[in-house]
């Protein structure tokens, strides 16, 4: 159970019952996480949302941004957000062994995916930090300059909701990771 009590989504019609509705509107209805950080950060979401609004312009495929996030939660350790993002990665169209592959850091025999998910990891595993090699070896898998900043925004607010989860103990609302 989340440690942090959210109030009644339909009963709230402060700040955060705004943010409610606008996602409600957008996506059906309020996962937990956004839900937690509305009730106490309505602000703190709609940043989030606004930078998930500058990624979906941007020129990362919705595949590309939700195995990057997934390789992030995965290192983390965020239950919930692997579970988000696998969810969500499957929607965009990757395959559930490929999606086994990339959270246990395995080759998924695609090399491009393969470099982003190695550069993504690499990033995670050293706070941001990568050599010239791994610099290389992302431009040379085809990635732009442009879209190594998109690359550190998802970097950015996943590592935001990684680590609001693991406070908050959010109880997980997408389907089990297989």
């Amino acid at each position: 159970m989340s440690r942090l009590s959210v109030p009644s989504l339909e009963s709230d019609t402060g700040p955060s019952g705004q943010v409610y509705a606008q996602i409600k509107k957008a996506i059906g209805s309020v996962p937990n996480t956004y839900a937690a950080i509305a009730a106490y950060g309505p602000a703190a979401l709609k940043s989030v949302l606004a930078a998930d609004a500058v990624l979906a312009a941007g020129t990362l495929t919705k595949r590309d941004q939700e195995v990057i996030k997934l390789v992030i939660s995965a290192v983390s350790g965020c239950e919930y957000c692997v579970a988000a993002h696998s969810h969500l990665a499957r929607l965009a169209g990757v395959k559930p062994d490929v999606l086994k592959q990339i959270r246990e850091g395995q080759p998924t025999g695609d090399a491009t995916r393969d470099a982003l998910v190695g550069f993504v990891r690499k990033l995670q595993q050293s706070s941001g930090t990568v050599s010239d090699e791994d610099f290389a070896a992302i431009k040379a898998a085809g990635y732009s300059d442009a879209q190594l900043v998109e690359i550190s925004l998802a970097f950015a607010t996943t590592v935001f909701t990684n680590v609001f989860n693991r406070i908050n103990d959010t109880e997980i609302d997408f389907p089990a990771v297989a």
